[in-house]
């Protein structure tokens, strides 16, 4: 079945919505010119901890794009890992059920990511009494959700971050998995890795318990608690 359709336009709450593609590194020349002469900034569309997201329009395509800032902070010396995390991880993810990170760039100090533009995130659907989801529209999301992250884990890459507002969905309705920043390689059975991740609500039981060695698992429970909540309309474990 073709994606729902949006039945009006949906305004974004906060940044947690928009594709991660604005981050801090070192300015010149080069980054400069690509920020006035190819994208011509628009309205923010929201900020973070980290930065801040806009709206632009790429002018060698004249498509809308969103751009997320990173400042730097702390690493003066270099750019945010988080960032170069974000970047690498997203340059391999190529998918139709993944946003995709069209331009990654410094300018000013900070180091601007540049993504593929999406109207709302699955939050603001949900959230919206106006728009009615049928069950062959939960379907559809949950099946563009799912081929997302069986991509992410078919390359050995853990989500860690699934929640309604990371799931950015497009004016025709296709949904997209956002925002890579907690992203991990995965695969070793001796790797550890922090149990703080996920939003509370999202968090599988063996990370509550506070076990630093997980798989898949956990992006999966996760989405089991994205699919109860397109039903209920609500966090399933509020």
């Amino acid at each position: 079945r073709d994606p729902p359709l949006l039945r009006r336009p949906l305004r974004r709450g906060g940044w947690r919505w928009a594709p991660p593609h604005m981050a801090s590194g070192g300015g010149d020349d080069a980054g400069e010119k690509r920020v006035t002469d190819r994208y011509l900034k628009r309205e923010v569309l929201g900020e973070g901890t980290y930065g801040v997201v806009f709206k632009a329009i790429d002018t060698k395509t004249g498509e809308t794009v969103a751009i997320k800032r990173i400042r730097l902070g702390k690493y003066k010396e270099g750019v945010n890992f988080t960032a170069l995390r974000e970047i690498k991880l997203l340059k391999e993810l190529k998918d139709p059920n993944i946003i995709e990170l069209i331009d990654a760039f410094p300018y000013k100090g900070n180091l601007h990511l540049v993504f593929e533009f999406m109207e709302t995130d699955l939050e603001a659907v949900i959230r919206d009494r106006n728009i009615v989801l049928s069950p062959a529209d939960i379907k559809s999301y949950i099946q563009m959700m799912l081929k997302g992250l069986a991509f992410c884990h078919k390359k050995w890459v853990l989500h860690r971050d699934m929640k309604p507002n990371n799931l950015l969905i497009g004016a025709e309705g296709q949904l997209k998995l956002g925002d890579f920043g907690l992203a991990r390689i995965f695969g070793s059975p001796e790797r550890n890795f922090t149990h703080q991740v996920f939003a509370r609500w999202y968090r599988a039981p063996e990370l509550l318990f506070g076990t630093k060695q997980y798989g898949s698992a956990v992006d999966v429970w996760a989405a089991g608690c994205i699919f109860a909540e397109l039903l209920l309309r609500r966090p399933f474990l509020q």
